[in-house]
Formats: C-alpha cells, structure tokens, sequence
C-alpha cells in the first residue's frame, strides 16, 4: 500500500512491481520478485531491502569539490520540525511506491541538530511521534538505528575514542537519545560505524586507551539498550579509513577481535558494506566470509566504489557477478543474522532527477535478486559444490580426518611424509570454477 502525506512528492510514479525479465519499463522489477522462494525462503524475507535515510533523502550531491546540485521539495520548509515531517513523508512515500519493507537511519537524518543536546532531544522526540503514525498506517518497520557521531566539529578527535572526556560524554548522551528513538519506533537491530574513531597520526594517539575507552563504550551502550527491554542485535561496521587514516574498525577480522576482546560476543555482529570491504583491499565476499566464519553475517550496506576511484562513492550495485559471488558466501552460510540489506548508496552528482533515485533502487534490487537466483543455481545444478567439497577430499579420511579432529602431533606428520615421498600436484581449476559462474550468469 501505498502512503502518502499531505502532498505526493514524487509524481507520475506508482507502486514498483516486478514485471519479470522480459520488461521494457524502466520503474519496474525484472528479477526482484518479493514473493519468489529461494532455498525455501522468499526473496523479501532473504534480503529484507531497506532504504537509507541518509543518501536517500539527505544527500544533495556535494562532494569535496563543490556544493549540492540537487533540491530536494521535502528541505523547503525552514522550519526543523516541518522540514522532518516532510522528509518522513518523502520517505514513507518512496518506500512504500518500492515495495520495500524497511528504513534505516542515523539520529540526525531525521530531524536537523539543535544548538543543545537538550533541544536537539526534544526534536527526535517529536519526529519519532510523527514517524510512528507512519509506520502504523503503512506497515514499515526501522531495520537499524544509529548516531551520527562524526560530522559535527565537536567528534574532530573521535566520539568514543576522543581524548577529551566531556566529548566521550557527549557522545554517550548522543547514543542514548539514538537508542531511545530506535527503540521508539521498534528499531530491531542497532548500528556502530566509527567514522573518527581512529587516528590521523600515531604521534598524538595512545591507541591503547583510546580503544579501551571504545570497548567500555560499546559495553555501555549495550547493558542501557538491555536494561530498557531492547531485544535486537548490534552491529559495527567495518570500514579501514576515510575520514581517519586508520579506523580502529578496519575490516572484518579486526572487528571480529575488538568484539571478542571486550567481551561483546553474545550481543554484537557486523554489518558488512561491498565499499568498505574494498578499500581495505579486500573482496566484498571475503568480508562476509569472514563475517561467517564467525558466526557474526549479521547485516549488509549494498553499494560500490569505483574501481578507478580509491575513495567511499557509494554507488549503487550493478556487478551482478561479484554480487553473486557474494550470494554464494550469503547461501552457503544460512542468510543474514538479525539484521538486512540496506541502500547505503546515492545517486551520482549529475542524476538531478527525483526519478533517478527510483531507477538506482530498482537496479540495485534486481542486482542482488539476479545474484540471489544465479547462485542458488549454481549450488543446485552445477558441479560447484561437489567440486569444492572434491578439493578437501583427503581430509575425510585417514591421517587427513585424524589431522582435521587434532589426533596427530607434529612427528606423525613427519613419518606420514616420509612413507609417501612427495605429493602429488593437483591443479586448482580456478579457470574451470570461474567459468562455471558465468555460465550460469
């Protein structure tokens, strides 16, 4: 169903249904169909597609080098609390025109920052109210919230890292108010991106205090969130740098062992970002592989950089062979863990039109569904798997089972080696895997 406000922002543009591969319309689905079952699932339970608060009705096309090119209608008022009100009517409009079942955002996507916390407070307060309505007459649920603990000049030195304390303790007031809205509107998981948690230069950082000071953070957060009845998963998001030189949540593994480190297992997961992975020169699909290995796939922002760019451009996905890739790791380990897959992406600088934000939307939904439907393919009717599984072969048996179950020591390694002499070369047939992808592309 389709909510507006008191005015439709984006004429002339229906509800976006799938009309199936064959489809010449630009504002429809060709391979997103909600309701198709993969593996036993539905395509709208697998992917949980959200739309991102912050580049979808916030990002005007600034970048370092020059200002906003896009006016959007739902920023005319100059009133704060109007502004927010049209903005959640914008999004309301457009997430539901998708057919999409969820949103994410940071605090102050919603409504703009006061001069005080105390004002800036009151502010979320009644955005929430007003966006409750919404989500009562539409059906749409919060897949995350988060704080904006970054852009204001106050978090220059970090938020939680930050080696003033009255900014540690603003910062935690922030993620207070952030929680309480989250939970507000039935958020179900929570976000935390350390955008200036990290150091420009090694010379002023005590990196140990500072990542301690993050670890009793995180704790904070979560025993609060705990005490208020908030069932949902939290989530950190990985990124290597940009705006710092080195974030102290440089990519998977690294995540994976300040979650460890400070006791947070039981409450925190990644939410894996396809840019993030790259520029820290790794896979998208090596960092949810990571992620699963862990046991900690929990959600994931689906954009792109530019692979001639080395910086976070957010573009939206279009690669449907490294997407399915990334749908094999997503299969294979069982689907996400709480949380879904937001639109952390915006249109380029020169897409000025209201109806390009549709079109990047549609073409990243069916990016992930035509991923979605190869790999599954590939896992039910090629020889990927059995191939695979062909490779570790030596380890089902034998001295390679009982290595695997840790029943040999070092010297059983060492008679076994000599009995056989040298061993065999067997080839990879990375062309042969590779090809098997695209044929079923």
């Amino acid at each position: 169903m389709v909510v507006l406000g008191d005015k439709e922002f984006f004429k002339g543009i229906g509800a976006i249904t799938y009309e199936g591969k064959g489809s010449d319309n630009p504002f429809a689905y060709k391979y997103y169909n909600a309701e198709q079952l993969v593996q036993g699932k539905s395509m709208r339970e697998h992917f949980k597609f959200a739309m991102a608060y912050w580049h979808t009705l916030c990002g005007t096309g600034g970048d370092p080098f020059g200002p906003g090119t896009k006016i959007f209608p739902w920023n005319a008022s100059s009133d704060p609390i109007q502004a927010a009100k049209d903005k959640a009517d914008a999004a309301f409009e457009f997430i539901t025109k998708m057919g999409f079942d969820y949103f994410c955002f940071h605090d102050f996507d919603m409504v703009a920052e006061a001069k005080t916390l105390a004002e800036s407070e009151k502010r979320i307060e009644k955005i929430v109210a007003y966006i409750k309505q919404k989500q009562h007459a539409s059906g749409v649920k919060a897949l995350w919230g988060t704080a904006n603990l970054f852009s204001h000049p106050r978090y220059m030195n970090g938020a939680a890292s930050n080696p003033n304390f009255n900014v540690v303790a603003h910062a935690g007031a922030q993620v207070k108010i952030a929680l309480d809205a989250t939970m507000a509107i039935g958020g179900e998981n929570y976000v935390f991106w350390g955008g200036r948690e990290g150091y420009m230069s090694l010379l002023n950082t005590n990196m140990k205090k500072e990542q301690d000071h993050i670890g009793q953070f995180l704790n904070m957060a979560k025993d609060y969130a705990h005490s208020q009845g908030f069932k949902g998963t939290f989530f950190i998001e990985p990124k290597p740098m940009e705006p710092s030189k080195h974030q102290y949540d440089f990519d998977a593994a690294t995540s994976i062992n300040t979650i460890r480190a400070y006791g947070l297992e039981e409450d925190f997961k990644l939410n894996i970002e396809v840019n993030h992975a790259t520029l820290a020169q790794h896979t998208f699909q090596h960092e949810l592989q990571v992620a699963a290995n862990a046991g900690m796939l929990g959600s994931i922002d689906a954009n792109r950089g530019d692979y001639q760019n080395g910086w976070d451009t957010d573009q939206f996905p279009n690669n449907v062979l490294e997407i399915t890739e990334a749908m094999l790791v997503f299969l294979k380990s069982g689907g996400l863990q709480g949380g879904g897959i937001n639109f952390d992406a915006k249109t380029r600088r020169n897409s000025t039109d209201l109806e390009d934000i549709f079109l990047a939307h549609i073409g990243g939904a069916d990016t992930f569904a035509k991923a979605l439907l190869i790999a599954d393919e590939v896992l039910k009717n090629s020889p990927y798997e059995s191939m695979l599984s062909g490779r570790y072969s030596s380890f089902d048996s034998g001295e390679g089972a009982q290595f695997s179950q840790g029943q040999l020591t070092l010297k059983d390694l060492y008679t076994y080696a000599w009995e056989k002499g040298e061993p065999e070369q067997i080839s990879g047939k990375q062309e042969l895997y590779e090809n098997i992808l695209n044929q079923y592309s």
